[in-house]
């Protein structure tokens, strides 16, 4: 069998495995199974529910382990997902999204290290939660790896290494005021709504610079058109590569709906969460220069960049692993239009073939 039809065949089996964010078990259990039978790997799905796949290495003297990453999980909705090829497009049937956002990744990553002919020890971690708050990269237990450099497959632009990402923070906001009919008393109302609409038209949202953004997400509330609403639910967020400057902008997001508040005689209560801390490496780090080699093999000129979303990436270092994010090749992720290019799934794994080369030449600390 080609690579190509191998890639499609293993593309749409992984795909067509139900694992919704929170319900992975059973696809990290046929991807454990997969690694032993196809890689000779040592599996393992640890008490922080992910799965780390070892390798030994091949065809060099290295002893060193590299981290190859993705995670398991996909948006909703996901649920019964039905791959439809055409014109060397994989795409999902319109219903459902593809999971090319992972699972592109992992077929990519399999496929790459079948084909290598030398590599150096070999990390292999999947992550649950990713898509809900990087929860399984939150939870892994760094002990079980020895790894110091890192590779995420976890952005479409098969031409980028991201750095890092900001500090995030989640606002969630509830607004009481007294309820009353519309109609017959109206001022014997506080209305929650005009609350919170006071309050978010003193917030600065949107772009704040090229670092920061804020915004009201959701707002859910009343009862029936001829009721002032009592009450009142608001999710915001901000985020930004300064964490102090993001903290400020929640901490204003808060004095504003108290604000609001008192002035009408309601009550906001006010809960801030800081899901994680803006992280950046270098780059001139070893991870970076390592993905730089392995595009600039392949002909592909590395676009070295950060980006205003979180990643597992980020995750680990801050647990002292030195990684990056790269390319997987899907397009429209999220959406039931999400699609993938076969011919850029096989220039992923001839990019994480060259990663491979590229560990196998030097040490981590040559690098």
């Amino acid at each position: 069998m080609s690579v190509h039809s191998e890639i499609v065949e293993l593309f749409c089996k992984l795909v067509e495995i139900d694992s919704e964010s929170g319900n992975e078990a059973r696809f990290l259990e046929y991807l454990a199974a997969c690694f032993r039978d196809r890689l000779g790997a040592d599996c393992k799905i640890g008490p922080d529910g992910n799965l780390i796949a070892k390798l030994g290495p091949k065809g060099c003297q290295i002893d060193q382990p590299i981290l190859l990453g993705a995670h398991a999980d996909t948006v909703k909705p996901g649920i019964g997902i039905h791959p439809v090829i055409e014109n060397g497009v994989i795409a999902s049937d319109g219903t459902t999204v593809l999971g090319a956002d992972n699972k592109a990744a992992i077929a990519e990553i399999i496929l790459a290290i079948e084909g290598a002919p030398r590599h150096p020890p070999l990390e292999i971690v999947v992550t649950h939660g990713e898509e809900i708050g990087l929860l399984g990269a939150k939870a892994l237990d760094t002990s079980r790896l020895r790894s110091t450099v890192g590779f995420i497959f976890d952005t479409s632009d098969l031409r980028s290494i991201v750095l890092g990402g900001p500090t995030y923070v989640a606002v969630d906001i509830e607004v009481l005021g007294r309820s009353a009919h519309a109609g017959l008393r109206p001022s014997e109302g506080i209305s929650a709504i005009a609350v919170a609409a006071s309050a978010i038209s003193h917030l600065q949202l949107g772009q704040l610079d090229e670092q920061t953004t804020a915004n009201v997400g959701t707002i859910h509330g009343g009862t029936a058109r001829n009721v002032v609403p009592d009450r009142i639910e608001i999710t915001a967020e901000c985020r930004s590569f300064d964490h102090k400057r993001c903290l400020a902008i929640s901490s204003n997001i808060e004095s504003a709906f108290h604000a609001a508040a008192d002035a009408a005689g309601a009550r906001a209560d006010v809960a801030i969460r800081v899901d994680h801390e803006a992280s950046v490496l270098s780059a001139q780090s070893p991870a970076v220069r390592l993905a730089r080699s392995a595009l600039r093999k392949v002909g592909i000129e590395p676009d070295v960049k950060t980006l205003l979303g979180g990643t597992d990436a980020m995750i680990l270092q801050k647990k002292g692993i030195d990684a990056v994010v790269m390319g997987y090749g899907g397009r429209e992720a999220h959406s039931t239009r999400e699609h993938i290019l076969i011919a850029d799934m096989l220039k992923a794994c001839r990019i994480i073939h060259a990663l491979l080369e590229s560990t196998s030449e030097h040490s981590n600390s040559d690098s």
